[in-house]
């Protein structure tokens, strides 16, 4: 098997981080598991590209220097934290009382693409996930064509391992028959969601 010229060896770690990131329970995949039962796969896609499109650009941001925004003012990051907080309870909310997917057809919307990108900007994970691909994964040497490659593997990574909560809501979408069944489904996730930011909040306290 042919080695990675060394210039190139941070890809393999990269990729393993930003699989193991993305895959992991979260409120992005949260969301997109009650999307998927709710509306269906089809009409989740905005919602990941966004997703995709949202944490690739932090990425890039923080690697052109936003980081050091942070570094010198916290209480910056601080406030994007607690905003992002305030704004996931709402969506749990909004996730528990979404109803069946007829109705998710004729009145309710899933996430659009620029809602889903603007989300990353107040979602705990994609902030650590983003931080952690610059801080740790990217090379100091050749650091803004290392800083390119890595947003590209981030964002090919991100799409299918987000697919798979997607998938997974959407297969058990089509099993729960009745609007009640669905309800109780998606408050399930509405609590997972929040156990997920309580999760997030105590681990990088």
């Amino acid at each position: 098997m042919p080695m990675l010229p060394e210039s190139l060896s941070f890809v393999l770690p990269l990729a393993m981080f930003a699989l193991v990131s993305s895959i992991t329970p979260g409120p992005n995949n949260v969301m997109l598991t009650a999307s998927g039962a709710t509306f269906g796969y089809r009409r989740s896609v905005p919602h990941m590209l966004g997703i995709c499109l949202g944490v690739v650009v932090m990425v890039l941001l923080i690697g052109a220097g936003l980081g050091q925004v942070f570094e010198a003012e916290p209480r910056i990051y601080t406030l994007l934290k607690y905003v992002g907080a305030a704004y996931l309870v709402w969506l749990a909310w909004k996730i528990a009382r979404a109803g069946s997917v007829d109705q998710g057809q004729s009145g309710q919307r899933p996430f659009g693409f620029w809602q889903a990108a603007a989300f990353q900007w107040v979602n705990p994970k994609a902030w650590i996930m983003a931080i952690g691909v610059v801080a740790t994964y990217t090379p100091r040497d050749g650091f803004f064509a290392n800083l390119l490659l890595s947003a590209l593997v981030l964002g090919l990574i991100n799409y299918p391992s987000i697919s798979v909560w997607t998938l997974f809501g959407s297969t058990v979408g089509r099993a729960l028959r009745t609007p009640k069944a669905l309800r109780t489904f998606n408050g399930v996730m509405a609590g997972l969601l929040l156990l997920s930011l309580v999760s997030i909040f105590v681990e990088h306290a």
